[in-house]
């Protein structure tokens, strides 16, 4: 039994070759393998339309996102990266004459390159801080080695004593890991801690000094 249906297009060219090259449909068919209902039914179309091209890449359900669309859904995440599918659907279907499901949302972020993941965890740095370490990494770009073995550093830390939520979840594209939209901040001991004070140099390690240690009860 040779093969039925719509044929690729590579396929339709080869049964209008074989017949244009003599063959019989019946020895067309044996050829190629498909039925000879299917050799009729293609070369005829070729020699009354010249069709040579199959309708099988316009099958399937057509998109119901399209590239406007993507876009209005890239900036409704750039809006919000924390955002659920439900909320992200929600928004997106507000004054919209077609809406879409949280599955198409998932589908049409995928396509975008969209995947949700764990946020990346960075020191909370207010505005002012930044601009001072500039200002210092300017200061003393030109430094050189000799001049910073005549230094010692000093600072004292919190260590938290318990884990802090990790539920939440963003929406990034794999490029985006380290875009400050895609961070959640932490300060160090939000629940019980021990704080410490510290110094190194060039030459020498200091002590460890505890300065105060609070435990709370969960």
């Amino acid at each position: 039994m040779g093969k039925k249906g719509d044929l690729s297009n590579f396929e339709r060219g080869m049964v209008v070759g074989a017949r244009r090259a003599g063959l019989s449909t019946s020895q067309s068919a044996q050829l190629l393998g498909f039925s000879r209902t299917t050799i009729s039914r293609v070369y005829k179309e070729w020699c009354e339309n010249g069709k040579t091209s199959s309708m099988r890449q316009s099958c399937g359900r057509k998109c119901l996102v399209d590239a406007r669309g993507q876009r209005r859904m890239g900036r409704l995440i750039q809006a919000d990266r924390r955002a659920t599918l439900t909320e992200i659907t929600t928004r997106y279907n507000r004054g919209m004459q077609q809406s879409i499901c949280e599955a198409t949302t998932c589908t049409t972020l995928r396509r975008m390159g969209y995947n949700s993941g764990r946020p990346h965890w960075v020191p909370l740095i207010y505005t002012t801080n930044r601009k001072k370490r500039l200002q210092f990494a300017q200061d003393h770009q030109n430094w050189t080695v000799e001049d910073w073995k005549n230094v010692a550093w000093s600072d004292e830390s919190q260590f938290l004593l318990r884990h802090s939520d990790c539920r939440v979840r963003i929406w990034r594209k794999q490029n985006e890991n380290m875009d400050p939209s895609c961070f959640t901040t932490t300060v160090q001991a939000g629940g019980g801690g021990v704080m410490v004070w510290g110094m190194f140099s060039w030459h020498t390690l200091g002590p460890l000094v505890p300065i105060w240690c609070q435990c709370r009860k969960a």
